[in-house]
């Protein structure tokens, strides 16, 4: 400080102090210390409210604030955040547990003081500036834990911009199908676009989202808000909204197709519902993957008893039947049980029980003859492994045809 600083008065020498101090930190652009690294996983399993704190909390610690002098003194503008919703990331399925962390996710994202948080839904689309994606499922290792996997990515640069991971402890969670996923015939692991979205969550800060995924963002926003209608039973109106999904480029997806089976399946338009179903085998055929539920009586090669159950299974048969001979592949039927019983008992029925519908495909298309083989894999592949051998375990005594050439 100058000399001819310190005959000034003393109140006036501090004024000038604290602007000198201002100015320094203005040309040296207001460095300061490198904030702490944010931890994307946590591995210790705890409780699902403490999991998810964790994991959301990560998430918004990792999307910075703009560095200027100004952004110090104003009031942070929020960035909006829709969430599609997530996905058990074993099954590709939607349930009491992904809703609930569905829940519990956007509650925590709107605490955070530079996020706003929008319904995923058309009309969000064009206000949204990041999407958030996430799967929750049991670990294999270790029966009572859960992961969660959470990441946010930029609409706009299709880059995931944050990526976290935690653990929860097996609370009884319940990890019932929605209504959509418990009645769908199809399992729809192997959709491009589900994969895709399991994909994205997993991905680090950086990197791009799956393009499968994002570039059909609008379509599965409409695909979702269908099948909030379904689940809310008013079908019309859900068969409504997957025709629009259909009707754009991006819309042909599994789920939209599935859906306008089971809406008009629910409608009692039989000849329609099997139309669609023969479209959903159709496009598994072409992913060289189709996996069916049926359901079996326990012990049995016999379909299960209840016809609502089992009342389209007839239709699925004759569909499979027909587009693996229009499409002259060969295919390997793959029986699965569920976790009820000895492994080499259940080889043996899985193996029995895709034998069991081989022959019932060739008896509906004979020129199926010589294209297939059976084999079992019992309870060794299992998605939800409970062995509870209800319709909350169904997808494991599904039975997978595996497609080959000839």
């Amino acid at each position: 400080m100058s000399m001819r600083m310190w005959g000034l008065p003393r109140q006036r020498r501090a004024w000038m102090g604290s602007l000198l101090v201002l100015l320094v930190a203005v040309v040296s652009g207001c460095k300061t210390a490198p904030p702490a690294p944010v931890a994307r996983e946590s591995v210790e399993a705890v409780s699902l409210d403490q999991a998810i704190a964790l994991a959301t909390d990560s998430l918004a610690a990792q999307i910075k604030p703009p560095e200027s002098l100004l952004s110090r003194f104003e009031k942070p503008v929020k960035r909006p955040v829709m969430m599609d919703p997530s996905l058990d990331a074993a099954s590709g399925q939607q349930t009491a547990l992904t809703r609930l962390l569905d829940q519990k996710v956007n509650e925590r994202l709107a605490l955070q003081p530079l996020l706003e948080v929008l319904p995923f839904a058309q009309a969000s689309l064009g206000r949204a500036q990041y999407i958030v994606v996430g799967t929750i499922t049991r670990l294999e290792a270790a029966r009572d834990v859960f992961q969660i996997h959470l990441a946010l990515a930029e609409l706009k640069t299709g880059k995931v911009a944050a990526q976290a991971s935690s653990r929860a402890r097996d609370e009884k969670f319940d990890t019932t199908p929605t209504a959509y996923y418990r009645d769908t015939p199809v399992l729809l692991l192997k959709d491009r676009v589900v994969e895709g979205y399991l994909r994205t969550g997993q991905m680090a800060p950086g990197e791009p989202a799956d393009s499968a995924y994002l570039e059909r963002v609008a379509a599965t926003a409409m695909i979702q808000e269908a099948t909030a209608l379904y689940n809310a039973e008013r079908y019309q109106d859900a068969l409504g909204l997957y025709r629009d999904a259909l009707a754009t480029p991006a819309g042909e997806q599994m789920r939209s197709l599935n859906g306008v089976y089971l809406t008009n399946w629910k409608l009692g338009n039989v000849g329609e519902a099997e139309a669609a179903f023969g479209k959903v085998v159709a496009l598994g055929l072409a992913s060289k993957a189709l996996g069916v539920k049926f359901l079996f009586n326990p012990g049995s090669t016999d379909f299960w008893s209840d016809t609502k159950i089992s009342g389209p299974y007839a239709v699925w048969l004759r569909q499979i039947a027909r587009q693996a001979a229009n499409t002259k592949v060969c295919m390997e039927v793959v029986g699965h049980t569920s976790r009820t019983g000895s492994e080499a008992y259940n080889d043996k029925l899985s193996a029995q029980r895709a034998a069991s519908i081989q022959r019932k495909l060739e008896s509906e298309s004979p020129m199926l003859v010589g294209r297939m083989k059976a084999s079992g894999v019992g309870f060794r592949e299992n998605l939800i492994g409970t062995g509870t051998d209800d319709a909350s375990d169904s997808l494991d005594r599904r039975v997978e045809f595996k497609i080959g050439g000839c």
